[in-house]
């Protein structure tokens, strides 16, 4: 027993930053307004230097990357000829806040992320209908900021994020064909499924708070919608993310000595495009989507104020300028964010597409 406090009980300088964070979780969970105001107060005080500051500043930015971003992605279900291959190198500059609601006493919270991403897809056929395997390697470079307790601290990452291999397949609407069967075929509905891995493959140490890997696995189910009249396009996905549980959330180090579980609810998304063809290869789309859940909890004590009720809207143009290579234009911004980044995304992409064996 420590003699300066013979109760045994932790005095407010042995509590760590994230267990009073926690503390102050449990109590909106419960929504004990005495519980509430109690901890606020402790969580002021315990961040009295700017060490602590930073650590629960990154403790939340690492709460919030740890949700999925929520693309928008036109056309993700058109039939391709068989054999087809590609190769995009894709450049995003995200630029926003972050808003955390009452969760912790952040303010003027914003973020810079620079993400280019490689990718390369492949279509073959599969039970006689045309299928694509898509895999995305993408390298974070990023800086955050955030006034705590009127303390600005700031913080920077570069890094490879977590890996994403994506399966569609078509089930209504077209066959598997070769391009001389793909060339006479003309879309109206089809109807695709889909499953997206993310795999904990980017940069990860669980005695950091920011890390651009997440330390888990995620997967991502949906079926899409496509259809066509005239020069217009129709697409309608929905779908649901799932996530496992992160078992070494900021852990190991001096301010949790112990070990830390984050887990994340399921998240189910729905999202829209309405695309017009000005010519075979060059065309232009009104994107917008929604989702809802993702509610994040540390070692069993849930937040229901991580709840995310969010949409963005955005527009993509797409320009041919040789037979094999194109440019992909787009950008996108948040309609409604209840909690998370509230983001404009300015991004560019260079593709080059071949049948079979390059030339």
């Amino acid at each position: 027993m420590n003699p300066s406090n013979p109760s045994g009980l932790l005095t407010l300088s042995e509590l760590s930053p994230l267990t009073v964070l926690l503390r102050l979780w449990h109590a909106y969970y419960h929504r004990n307004r005495r519980e509430i105001g109690l901890w606020r107060r402790r969580l002021l005080l315990r961040l009295a230097n700017a060490t602590k500051l930073l650590v629960v500043l990154a403790s939340v930015i690492c709460m919030v990357h740890s949700l999925s971003a929520q693309d928008l992605a036109p056309r993700a279900y058109l039939i391709l000829p068989l054999h087809s291959n590609a190769v995009t190198l894709s450049y995003s500059f995200m630029d926003g806040s972050l808003n955390f609601g009452d969760v912790v006493p952040l303010s003027d919270s914003k973020a810079h992320v620079n993400l280019p991403v490689l990718s390369v897809s492949h279509s073959f056929g599969l039970f006689g209908r045309s299928a694509l395997f898509t895999a995305s390697l993408p390298y974070g470079v990023g800086h955050v900021s955030a006034l705590v307790v009127d303390t600005e601290q700031k913080v920077y990452r570069s890094g490879m994020f977590d890996s994403s291999y994506r399966f569609s397949i078509n089930i209504l609407g077209g066959p598997a064909m070769e391009l001389r069967d793909f060339a006479k075929w003309h879309q109206k509905t089809v109807l695709g499924v889909s499953v997206r891995l993310v795999a904990p493959t980017g940069q990860y140490d669980p005695t950091k708070l920011i890390n651009y890997g997440s330390n888990r696995w995620a997967v991502k189910s949906e079926a899409g919608l496509s259809h066509r009249k005239g020069h217009w396009i129709v697409d309608a996905y929905g779908g649901g993310w799932y996530y496992s549980t992160n078992p070494e959330f900021f852990s190991h180090n001096q301010y949790n000595p112990g070990t830390t579980t984050q887990k994340q609810d399921s998240m189910f998304s729905f999202e829209g495009h309405l695309s017009y063809d000005v010519k075979p290869r060059l065309w232009a789309s009104f994107d917008a989507n929604y989702w809802h859940g993702g509610t994040t909890s540390l070692n069993g004590v849930e937040n229901p104020d991580t709840l995310q009720n969010n949409s963005r809207i955005g527009a993509t143009l797409a320009v041919p300028f040789t037979r094999h290579q194109a440019l992909k234009f787009s950008y996108a911004n948040g309609a409604y964010i209840r909690y998370g980044g509230n983001f404009q995304t300015f991004s560019f992409a260079w593709q080059y597409s071949w049948l079979g064996r390059p030339k």
